[in-house]
């Protein structure tokens, strides 16, 4: 089969390498999927450099993608086959990522696409859909709560926005530029304010007197006192990146008078009860017809490299790959 690959860290130029290769077999609790569309997400290029693992062979990267299942190991019911699915942490302790002709995953990270939704939608949400419900929903419901969601254009931002409608929420997002800030409010954001705004906390207790209850952050140490001051008490700000340069110092005091919780999150480490919950929130929304794409930016898999480096050089939109 034809895969991209790498086997050291180092830059996507200097390291990835579209080839042929075996194609794998699923074994025991395992699905093999004909992979019609690999998604990227920075994960996926921090991983290459060696950021967020060790690199102790070959690999195929990326996380997410969707296809067709063609095959099944020892344990799975035959019916599967022919199934249109998403995958998702395709490649987490594993080597079988999705910038390749067929992956191999256990057979829960390969869940039922819908009929009426497409490959790209499938390939799109993954790490990022999963993070943001995670983000969203660790502490609990937010119907009829207002939601603030940091990074609007973004793609957790995006699922964030359409999950926490789906869901009940009021939400406001943050984006830097007019592109952004029209992205935001196409995935159904009902305030969008920019957040380097003189104002941007004048703005966001308008639209939330009474102050937002969860948080889904990108960016902690440039937006903490902005956090702050649109909270309302026992809020919840749930950190998903360490975007931007510079590290944070928690006034302890304030987030203890106001019973303030800052969170962390990195998908891998959830756990199994975590990550079920947030795949069984995700199709829910799925299935309902509330996620949709943010714009596409299409490479071809002999493209991986530059579809890395899109991402890495932050491309607003989705990058994905087809795979022939």
């Amino acid at each position: 089969m034809l895969a991209a690959r790498y086997d050291r860290a180092g830059t996507a130029a200097e390291v990835l390498r579209v080839e042929e290769i075996p194609r794998p077999e699923p074994g025991p609790g395992e699905v093999r999927v004909r992979v019609a569309v690999s998604g990227v997400n920075p994960t996926d290029w921090k991983q290459r450099t060696g950021m967020t693992i060790t690199i102790d062979g070959p690999r195929v990267p990326n996380q997410d993608g969707a296809g067709t299942i063609d095959a099944v190991g020892p344990g799975v019911d035959e019916s599967r086959v022919g199934e249109r699915v998403w995958i998702y942490l395709a490649v987490a302790q594993r080597v079988w990522g999705t910038a390749a002709q067929w992956s191999v995953v256990p057979q829960e990270r390969a869940v039922r696409l819908p009929d009426d939704a497409s490959f790209d939608l499938g390939a799109s949400i993954g790490v990022p859909a999963l993070t943001a419900y995670h983000c969203l929903f660790s502490d609990g419901p937010v119907a009829g709560r207002d939601v603030l969601v940091a990074g609007g254009a973004g793609a957790v931002g995006h699922a964030a926005i359409e999950l926490a409608r789906h869901n009940g929420a009021r939400v406001i997002a943050t984006a830097s530029t007019d592109q952004k800030r029209e992205l935001s409010r196409a995935a159904g954001a009902d305030v969008v304010v920019d957040y380097r705004a003189a104002d941007a906390a004048k703005q966001i207790r308008a639209a939330a007197p009474d102050g937002v209850a969860r948080v889904a952050e990108v960016a902690l140490p440039a937006n903490l006192e902005l956090d702050l001051a649109v909270c309302t008490p026992n809020a919840t700000v749930v950190v998903y990146a360490d975007t931007g340069p510079g590290e944070v110092t928690l006034p302890v005091r304030r987030l203890m008078t106001a019973n303030f919780a800052v969170r962390f999150v990195m998908l891998y480490g959830i756990g199994p009860v975590r990550l079920a919950e947030a795949v069984a929130g995700v199709s829910d929304a799925l299935a309902a017809g509330a996620l949709t794409t943010l714009p596409l930016h299409r490479f071809s898999l002999e493209q991986t490299a530059a579809a890395h480096d899109a991402v890495e050089g932050g491309a607003v939109g989705k990058v994905l790959i087809d795979v022939p």
